[in-house]
């Protein structure tokens, strides 16, 4: 649900995570957030995490995920997030 607060449009991350991720430049469905990043010192969301394709028979392979800049994202709708990237320059080896 977009809220509309003083003229400002927000949104809940709990609605966020319920919309799929699409990227525009190949249609391709990336999935779901599944954590975001946040600027403590500057108060603000940086990054939506969306975890990267499967690995095979869920043993082999490393642990992925798409870390995805606010700045690539390019319009949250009722359903769906667009983003805008090149999926392998955004898919990172989880660091936690």
């Amino acid at each position: 649900m977009l809220l509309v607060k003083g003229g400002i449009n927000m949104v809940r991350i709990y609605d966020m995570k319920q919309k799929e991720i699409i990227n525009t430049i190949d249609g391709s469905r990336l999935g779901y957030i599944c954590d975001i990043e946040i600027d403590l010192k500057e108060g603000r969301l940086t990054k939506i995490i969306v975890p990267g394709p499967g690995k095979i028979l869920g043993m082999f392979g490393r642990e992925m995920e798409y870390q995805i800049p606010w700045t690539r994202i390019k319009k949250i709708g009722e359903d769906i997030i667009l983003v805008e990237i090149d999926p392998k320059e955004m898919l990172k080896e989880i660091d936690y």
